[in-house]
């Protein structure tokens, strides 16, 4: 496809997942990540990652979910906990930072609450471009901010997602947003898997999160792509046959790995 603006993207899905302060989902339920935690689901993304597990409701959010006000969705996740017993909540999917209103209204519902967390997992391109939404987000206390980082240079990011190249530092600037507002959260990448990310593109994605903050390296979660159906249609649309299951993962940064660019180049 022709690289898009992402931005354009996120204007035009929130047209169609958004309605006042109402947010499009598809599911509320408990799952075992984070040690078990109350998901949220919703509809419609800026990106067309080609290893993305997310339902077609990415793609086609005018065909999925239905609406749900700030309070509809913290009571639905609240249920969801309750059923599971579980004390932490996440709101995951597609691109949860779509709709501002409606987000920064459940964070509200969540922070006087008995939960003791609130993960929120983005791309981080929304909010590389709107620095008080991100002051708003770091804000609250029991919020943790999950950035996923999608490549490791501009060509890699046009290729991956779809996206124009000169989008590629907004995940970036999200990263330096919550570092500056001393906000929790951590970044992922799909940089595990040498099937997705070459050496030289993981050195490359390496380095520049070291400018920032070479806590963010070693602290790095690093993904590989799971054979989820949605995923297998995807990488076969984009021309990719991955052979599973996945070997030689590459191993984790080391701190003498993040002492000067020189050794930062052989990590």
């Amino acid at each position: 496809m022709k690289p898009f603006d992402p931005l354009e993207l996120a204007r035009q899905t929130e047209s169609v997942v958004c309605r006042g302060d109402e947010r499009k989902y598809t599911d509320f339920y408990a799952t075992g990540v984070y040690g078990g935690i109350a998901t949220g689901y919703t509809c419609g993304c800026c990106l067309r990652c080609i290893f993305c597990w997310v339902d077609f409701s990415r793609e086609y959010p005018e065909k999925y979910g239905r609406f749900y006000t700030p309070e509809q969705a913290f009571r639905r996740l609240e249920e969801a906990a309750h059923r599971s017993n579980v004390r932490k909540l996440r709101i995951s999917g597609a691109e949860p930072t779509l709709g501002k209103e409606h987000l920064l209204g459940l964070l509200k519902l969540v922070e006087p609450s008995d939960f003791g967390l609130f993960i929120l997992e983005t791309n981080g391109i929304i909010l590389g471009a709107d620095v008080d939404y991100v002051k708003s987000i770091a804000k609250f206390g029991k919020v943790h901010v999950r950035v996923s980082l999608k490549a490791g240079t501009p060509a890699e990011f046009t290729r991956k997602t779809g996206a124009t190249p000169e989008a590629f530092e907004l995940p970036f600037k999200t990263i330096q947003y919550l570092r500056d507002f001393k906000a929790s959260f951590h970044v992922a990448a799909m940089s595990a898997d040498p099937r997705l990310m070459t050496p030289q593109e993981r050195k490359a994605l390496i380095k520049r999160l070291s400018s920032i903050d070479t806590s963010l390296v070693l602290n790095l979660e690093e993904e590989v792509a799971d054979p989820y159906q949605t995923t297998l249609t995807r990488l076969e649309y984009a021309g990719l046959e991955l052979k599973w299951p996945i070997q030689n993962v590459y191993k984790p940064p080391r701190l003498e790995d993040l002492a000067g660019a020189r050794t930062i180049d052989k990590a």
